[in-house]
């Protein structure tokens, strides 16, 4: 991906970042988290709401890889195992999700389950 589309891309307001996010995980299957022995989770309250950052492409994550971030690596997650194995997870354990979150701003942290309506939307649309 070239520098212009990244930027184009990092400079949309959060609710553009989640469209955007929903069409190219729906598309490419996949999406990314960052990982060091075990996935890099933000604590978002004194209350201990924990949200799970995830991006659509590796590089938004590495772009976020720094600072208390800078051991954690981008790896892929398989978007049947976000649907049916992450989600419930975080479900049941009552924490969320940040959809693409860049360095300085947080991305949407929707619903969860608006998240999985929206991706199960988005796929039956690609196939």
């Amino acid at each position: 991906m070239n520098e212009k589309k990244i930027k184009a891309i990092i400079s949309l307001d959060a609710p553009e970042r989640y469209s955007h996010f929903i069409k190219v995980a729906a598309d490419r299957r996949s999406v990314w988290g960052l990982w060091s022995d075990g996935w890099g989770l933000l604590q978002i309250d004194d209350n201990g709401a924990v949200v799970f950052p995830i991006w659509s492409e590796k590089i938004y994550a590495e772009m976020c890889a720094t600072d208390d971030w800078s051991h954690f690596e981008a790896r892929e997650i398989d978007l049947d195992d976000l649907l049916e194995g992450l989600i419930p997870k975080l479900r049941q354990d009552g924490n969320l999700i940040t959809v693409f979150p860049i360095q300085g701003v947080g991305g949407v942290v929707p619903d969860l389950d608006v998240l999985e309506n929206d991706l199960r939307t988005e796929l039956s649309r690609t196939e």
